[in-house]
């Protein structure tokens, strides 16, 4: 712990979509992604999926030498459509099929969140609803083409040219970028780690 009374905090994922976010509530960390096993177990509900990629991100990272006085936190994002999880696209085939699924239809999107302390994990899971326009395969084909969909569940990107396929949106924006912001920070707040610390900490 710092002498302002915080612990150093890890983000266990490489997203440089979840840095951003991390970065723009103010928070100083320093990123270690970590390897696990994503494979959905069978019949694994999709929340309890994003939920347990969470947690195994953040203890397996914890677990790394050097990190075990550290916060860690884990996070996954799952788009989800009709009870059934759409990772990344495999191929551009793959991308176009989801899109194509995605086109007029409502879709959820799944974040689990956790924070390894000291002591325990705390985790939560964010829902969001997200509706799509019809999409045009012109405009398919031109969204593949930028090479935007290929790292993204689902397939598109809201924080990037993706954005101009959701008609509307009920539940956390953040989350379906890849963090949710308000969870984070309750969770950071339970283990006496409130975000407005680090602002009234100053050393940026």
């Amino acid at each position: 712990m710092t002498a302002d009374g915080l612990y150093p905090l890890i983000l266990a994922s490489a997203s440089p979509r979840r840095r951003e976010l991390l970065e723009q509530i103010g928070l100083r960390f320093t990123v270690q992604s970590v390897d696990v096993d994503e494979t959905p177990r069978e019949h694994e509900a999709p929340d309890l999926y994003v939920l347990r990629m969470a947690r195994e991100k953040a203890l397996a990272c914890q677990r790394l030498p050097g990190n075990t006085d550290s916060l860690v936190l884990g996070a996954d994002t799952s788009v989800v459509l009709d009870g059934v999880i759409m990772g990344k696209p495999h191929s551009r085939d793959d991308a176009r099929a989801m899109l194509q699924r995605l086109s007029g239809h409502q879709h959820e999107v799944m974040t689990g969140v956790a924070l390894a302390g000291l002591t325990a994990v705390r985790e939560r899971v964010v829902t969001t609803r997200v509706v799509f326009r019809r999409l045009a395969e012109n405009e398919i084909d031109a969204y593949l083409d930028t090479g935007e969909p290929y790292d993204k569940a689902g397939g598109y990107g809201i924080q990037g040219l993706g954005g101009i396929f959701v008609t509307s949106l009920v539940g956390s924006y953040s989350a379906v970028v890849g963090l949710p912001l308000d969870a984070t920070a309750d969770l950071l707040a339970q283990v006496d780690q409130p975000v407005w610390q680090w602002w009234a900490s100053g050393d940026e």
